[in-house]
């Protein structure tokens, strides 16, 4: 079969023997796979993923001196069913999979390590039990964003975000815009997105975003409008003070605050905040001008060692949460989510190449911004998206 193996920073087509499937396997045909910014980080600095990974308990992710095949984000069509895998996945049948994969003894991340090789090529292998048939005619380019999609539904359910609760989402490329999706599904009735792209800016707009910022200009902060946010730690001293000068002429004051503290009346409005960048200094500026209380919720994958100062988080009582990935339950819960109409990510599919086209998208997306997500569809002679 035909592949895209990935070898000390250089992306080539090579020839490679099609997998064969083990009891519970399947082989499918690549209909479409999506380009992660992960795999753009793997593909020049694989080996600083390594040691991350090493410090998180998985040894075998990729390394820069040994080819392998990525693609995580694949749908595919049953080619191939090992023993014992369900009668459901029919020969032909649409199916996209959890990327992760039996194989050398243990169980590993398809697309990002030499034992699983990915969807960047005409085969890939995929768990039966880790797979699910793609429901109601869904459009392949939207079934292929289903592992994507499934990372923000992780994200937004661990925000414990509410219908009334401002969300800011800093950051508009590909997880910015994927939260942004899954919050208009759930009803959120303010959405501010934040980027220095204006042509990011007009695609969060498409997503569902209510405001959309331009940070060189405006506070992603105070665009929302919400008079209740406090920003300042003289604010905050006003606030309990003034409140307690009021409170004390109640008779009973202490069970009045019980009450107005259970429903959230006694504390200042805060939003949720998601960063969905992962650079260096993210996390900081957010701690720095979100507003007291504030959920930060980090989607993005920052590389590299980062810092921040606790001591400003602590004094402005920030709820600072780290989320990756999904669990196979969001996985199916997304595929059926996009089938069912009820999140639209039409938005994200911005171009297709084929595999002759992969290094050329990778320079695209790596340069240029006016793609989200770019998919790999193997039976095309697409060389530029």
């Amino acid at each position: 079969m035909k592949a895209v193996s990935c070898e000390r920073g250089t992306l080539s087509v090579v020839d490679l023997p099609s997998p064969a499937p083990s009891r519970g396997q399947l082989v499918l045909e690549v209909r479409r796979c999506g380009i992660c910014g992960s795999d753009l980080h793997a593909k020049d600095h694989a080996d600083e993923l390594t040691d991350v990974m090493d410090e998180v308990g998985y040894p075998d992710f990729m390394r820069q001196d040994t080819p392998v095949v990525l693609g995580h984000e694949f749908v595919g069509e049953v080619a191939e069913r090992g023993p014992g895998a369900p009668k459901e996945f029919r020969a032909g049948a649409p199916v996209v999979s959890f990327p992760m994969v039996r194989a050398a003894g243990g169980v590993h991340m398809t697309g990002l390590s030499p034992l699983a090789p990915g969807a960047y090529a005409e085969h890939v292998l995929a768990e039966a039990s880790m797979s699910f048939v793609v429901p109601n005619g869904l459009d392949l380019d939207i079934a292929a964003l289903t592992e994507p999609m499934a990372v923000a539904l992780h994200a937004v359910r661990r925000s414990q975000i509410g219908k009334r609760d401002v969300a800011i989402v800093i950051g508009c490329g590909p997880v910015g815009l994927a939260v942004i999706c899954h919050l208009r599904s759930l009803g959120v009735q303010t959405i501010v997105a934040s980027d220095f792209s204006a042509t990011r800016r007009e695609m969060a707009s498409r997503c569902g975003a209510d405001v959309v910022v331009d940070p060189a200009v405006d506070s992603p902060y105070t665009a929302a409008g919400e008079s209740r946010t406090i920003t300042e730690a003289q604010q905050l001293f006003e606030l309990a003070v003034g409140s307690m000068e009021k409170l004390r002429r109640v008779p009973g004051w202490s069970h009045l605050y019980r009450i107005a503290d259970k429903v959230g009346a006694a504390s200042p409005k805060r939003p949720v905040v998601f960063e969905c960048v992962g650079v260096p200094g993210i996390i900081d500026g957010i701690v720095r001008a979100a507003p007291v209380q504030s959920r930060v919720v980090v989607v993005g994958v920052c590389m590299g060692t980062d810092h921040f100062r606790p001591a400003v988080a602590n004094g402005k009582d920030i709820d600072l949460r780290f989320v990756f990935g999904y669990t196979p339950l969001e996985f199916r819960d997304t595929l059926h989510l996009l089938a069912d109409g009820k999140v639209d990510a039409s938005a994200l599919a911005t171009g297709t190449v084929g595999l002759g086209g992969v290094a050329r998208a990778f320079e695209v997306l790596g340069t240029a911004e006016a793609h989200a997500k770019i998919l790999i569809d193997p039976q095309s002679d697409a060389v530029s998206p």
